[in-house]
């Protein structure tokens, strides 16, 4: 006896849906994953063998162990269980925070993503926007550093623009993992960022279980050799002036450091610069105390204004770039010889022993980044007209003036570009045009003088040319820094 057996079209068509994707699952989608390790993995290893530092396996261990291993750290479990004890709740509860703290950091490094899209990504965008110009240490000073060493790039934070600009840099010999506010946890960015080694920080969390969460990560991979790359001040530099630098990274980094059995950490300083921060007015206007706080929308709304105008510049051919921007990489500094030369165990020292140590590590590290800094034209000019605020000048004046200021410069060991006679001209003029394009300046009779309306900018750019300290730097025209942006420390 037969029987027809109907139903609706629907189910059948969900049916065949679901039997496709089964289909798929079992033949083709592991063909797929097959062929793409496979490509992901020649890319590595052919990445790998050019590399100065090596990718570590650290790097490339499925996430999930890691988010796994920091769940169960020894530390961060007795963390759990005291704290579980004191508020009086479950201990499930507490290690669901844990759990989230964890998802939240652990990065998600992708080689393939990081070596063919992001350095592609940021190599055209830097050279998009600026002449890009490099200072490395000698090849002797690299090739003394140990290849098993952990190397962390330590630097001044003037722009957003940094994390690409250094990134891609670094990308001819190394990874490089970051720390990154909580501004870029929005989707896809978030996911991209991950996927480029980079982790998520609350930079202002008191949290101490959070906090130590962190610092495990940082600790873990630190000890397993990661390269990674700390802006000391630990926030953007808010008036051109170099900030007194945060001590939470390096504490994480070293307070279980044992100069016998650890492998090294090597500090490489970096000093950055630019002819134009992107972002220069509005890190200025936050230091205004009774300025109104900026939406999340206006800032998108700005930086679509920003891209949709540069976009436009480029297709009538009136783009310019943003001048020069420059980044200088000192000599390394092992952890292991400096605590050697000055009989430091930071294993055995207590919190309150070890950040004094800390602290001046901290202050040389900083110091060597002053020096590295380099100076560029735009901040040149731009201290000759704070120096002669409301005259008039010529450009034979502004010349003379920019010799005497660099060989100042120059006599207390700052990095420097520095023209030849016959180029300070094309020097000159060319700071003068990025200048004058943003009405910094006006022009009257072939002299020139600064707009008093952008006082505070060009006191920002001028307080760049200086290697001293915060406190003897070039101050911004009435207005100073009233607030110091938190980091975990």
């Amino acid at each position: 006896m037969v029987y027809e057996i109907s139903m609706p079209w629907w189910l059948f068509a969900l049916l065949a849906g679901l039997a496709g994707l089964a289909l798929l699952d079992r033949l083709f989608i592991p063909s797929v994953r097959w062929f793409w390790r496979r490509r992901i993995n020649r890319v590595v290893d052919e990445i790998g063998q050019r590399l100065a530092i090596e990718i570590r396996p650290f790097q490339l261990t499925k996430r999930q162990v890691l988010i796994d291993r920091l769940i169960y750290d020894p530390l961060v479990l007795e963390a759990a269980q005291t704290l579980a004890k004191e508020e009086n709740e479950p201990l499930e509860l507490i290690q669901a925070r844990v759990v989230t703290y964890a998802r939240e950091i652990v990065p998600a490094f992708n080689a393939y993503l990081y070596f063919r899209i992001g350095y592609w990504i940021a190599k055209r965008v830097a050279h998009l926007l600026y002449h890009v110009r490099i200072a490395l240490p000698s090849n002797e000073e690299l090739a003394a550093i140990p290849r098993d060493a952990t190397v962390v790039f330590v630097m001044n934070h003037r722009s957003n623009m940094d994390y690409i600009l250094v990134a891609f840099l670094a990308a001819e010999r190394t990874t490089l993992s970051y720390a990154v506010g909580e501004w870029a946890r929005i989707w896809p960015l978030q996911t991209l960022i991950r996927a480029m080694g980079a982790f998520f920080v609350r930079r202002k969390s008191g949290n101490p279980l959070y906090r130590l969460v962190l610092e495990r990560y940082v600790h873990m991979a630190t000890h397993e050799g990661v390269c990674q790359a700390v802006f000391l001040e630990g926030g953007l530099s808010r008036d051109g002036r170099l900030r007194n630098p945060k001590l939470g990274f390096l504490d994480y980094m070293l307070r279980r450091f044992d100069r016998a059995k650890d492998r090294d950490v090597v500090f490489i300083p970096v000093g950055i610069n630019y002819d134009r921060v992107i972002e220069d007015r509005s890190v200025l206007y936050r230091l205004d105390p009774e300025a109104a706080k900026r939406s999340l929308w206006f800032v998108v709304r700005t930086t679509a204004r920003f891209i949709f105008k540069s976009i436009r510049l480029m297709i009538v051919s009136r783009w310019e770039r943003f001048g020069y921007a420059c980044v200088s990489f000192g000599p390394p500094v092992s952890v292991r010889d400096y605590c050697e030369r000055h009989a430091i165990d930071f294993k055995r020292l207590s919190r309150p022993e070890r950040f004094p140590v800390v602290a001046q590590l901290a202050r040389m590290l900083m110091d060597r980044i002053r020096r590295e800094v380099p100076v560029l034209p735009v901040p040149v000019l731009a201290a000759v007209f704070k120096a002669h605020a409301g005259e008039w000048l010529t450009a034979g004046e502004i010349e003379r003036e920019a010799v005497e200021l660099l060989e100042k410069i120059e006599h207390r060991g700052v990095k420097i570009y520095r023209p030849g006679r016959n180029r300070m001209p094309h020097y000159v003029a060319g700071a003068l045009s990025l200048m004058r394009m943003r009405h910094f300046i006006a022009e009257e009779d072939g002299r020139y003088r600064m707009n008093p309306e952008v006082a505070d900018v060009i006191a920002y750019y001028a307080n760049s040319v200086w290697p001293d300290p915060p406190e003897h730097a070039i101050r911004p025209a009435e207005k100073t820094e009233r607030r110091q942006d938190d980091i975990v420390s």
